[in-house]
């Protein structure tokens, strides 16, 4: 069941309740505080109902429903004992296009009430769909205990500023970044608030004329694929920017954090087909951030290794362009994670060299230690490892020496081959992107690797 889980204003809309008996009175308090106006029908009532009705909280109608008492409510709730008494509310209700709730009956239900854990403007609905209220309970109870109790007042005054804010400076990044930083900072009233006169200092009158005629680029990492291996940064970046030009290689799980607004372009050049120039992209950043937007260049990885980012800065700064970059995980690591193993061991690995297939055979020749001490990494191998392999051992490196080829590191679709150098080349092709690494450090990954992929092709 797919939900759409959204807050209503209700404050001075009218609201219909079929029902006066426990079921319905544990709704009239949330329902009570969101200023709606609420009648009741039915033709008894609990003394705690009807006391409400003596207070003016509500109005109690004493007889039995009637079709026309759906007229002109914005909400209904059904939480009568009499099964077809509620269904009969909900069919009146689908005819009249009035969302309504049915308690206890998820057929009839248009709609659910959420476990809410409120902290002033501040609230957390939780739902099951119906299916379970009482996990929905629990799970408000638990966030509640951790939740302080002076969040209400905090995001009462962290409101207050934000429309100034949004009042004194111009739209752009430099403002989105400041309400962000806000969000992490206490906030109150006082004039000589801290928070407060960050937000409001006067700025630079000149600097804040070049925010309102010019945009800014970011090249962000965004990492080897996974979500959860974004930095808090890049996807803060990703959820504001006004425009994504994406590598081939980001997942569409990556682009779907962007906002709806978001206009999201590929401009991926991938396995030697390039339907863009990197000229054509450099273009397309300045004339973005010269229309005033804020520009994601979102780059598979990290955008500093083997991302040509040295070009697209050297274009930026000549046109004159603000940007900065912001660093992502690399496949490489992403690829050690998937073996479990270091790419630096103290015993058998000092350093760590990292190369692409295309330059991979261009090693020096000079003579190699006696026992290779680096972890080599290649990015894009390639499908047929064969020459780099003979190129390897004709500069000394053992046949046994350990290789892995690890494709889509920490993505759903990972694969990883554990072999040695002699067997390299007889490897059978991985689905791309994959990367190459070698070296003892990964003996013991590789071990274990194998013995992953042993069990589930066991397990069929």
């Amino acid at each position: 069941m797919s939900m759409l889980p959204i807050f209503l204003k209700l404050d001075g809309r009218r609201c219909l309740l079929v029902g006066a008996g426990a079921v319905a009175l544990d709704k009239i308090g949330s329902l009570l505080s969101t200023g709606v106006k609420l009648r009741v029908v039915a033709p008894e009532a609990r003394a705690e109902i009807r006391e409400l009705a003596r207070e003016g909280k509500l109005e109690w109608i004493e007889r039995r429903f009637e079709a026309a008492d759906l007229e002109g409510n914005f909400l209904v709730i059904a939480a009568t004992d009499a099964h077809e008494v509620n269904t009969a509310v909900y069919q009146g209700c689908v005819e009249q296009n009035i969302p309504c709730n049915s308690v206890d009956d998820i057929p009839n239900c248009d709609f659910f009430f959420g476990s809410v854990v409120s902290r002033g403007g501040l609230q957390i609905a939780i739902s099951t769909s119906g299916e379970s209220p009482a996990v929905a309970q629990r799970l408000r109870r638990e966030i509640d205990a951790q939740l302080p109790d002076d969040l209400g007042p905090w995001i009462a005054e962290l409101g207050s500023l934000r429309r100034e804010v949004l009042e004194s400076h111009p739209r752009g990044e430099a403002r989105k970044l400041l309400l962000h930083q806000l969000a992490e900072r206490q906030v109150c009233a006082s004039a000589t608030c801290p928070s407060r006169q960050m937000a409001l200092a006067p700025g630079n009158k000149e600097q804040k004329e070049k925010q309102e005629t010019r945009g800014s680029v970011s090249l962000v990492g965004a990492g080897p694929g996974d979500p959860d291996l974004l930095t808090v940064k890049a996807l803060r970046l990703i959820q504001s920017a006004d425009v994504i030009l994406h590598d081939d290689l980001v997942p569409q799980a990556i682009l779907d954090l962007a906002a709806a607004s978001t206009a999201i372009l590929n401009v991926g050049k991938r396995c030697g087909t390039k339907t863009i120039t990197q000229n054509e992209i450099n273009a397309l950043m300045i004339a973005h951030a010269r229309d005033r937007r804020s520009v994601v260049r979102l780059k598979s990885g990290d955008p500093l290794l083997f991302g040509r980012a040295a070009e697209e800065m050297a274009a930026l700064a000549d046109a004159g362009v603000p940007f900065e970059i912001v660093p992502g995980i690399t496949a490489a690591f992403a690829a050690a994670a998937a073996l479990g193993c270091s790419l630096t061991d103290r015993n058998c690995a000092s350093s760590v060299t990292f190369s692409t297939g295309h330059h991979a055979q261009s090693h020096n020749h000079a003579p190699l230690p006696e026992i290779e001490d680096a972890t080599r990494v290649v990015y894009m191998p390639g499908r047929d490892l064969a020459l780099l392999a003979q190129e390897w051992l004709q500069q000394g490196l053992p046949p046994d020496f350990p290789c892995a080829v690890v494709s889509n590191a920490a993505q759903p679709g990972q694969q990883v081959r554990c072999t040695t150098l002699a067997e390299l080349g007889r490897l059978a092709p991985v689905p791309a992107p994959s990367l190459l690494i070698a070296g003892w450090s990964i003996g013991a990954g590789i071990s274990a690797a194998q013995s992953a992929t042993a069990a589930v092709l066991a397990r069929g």
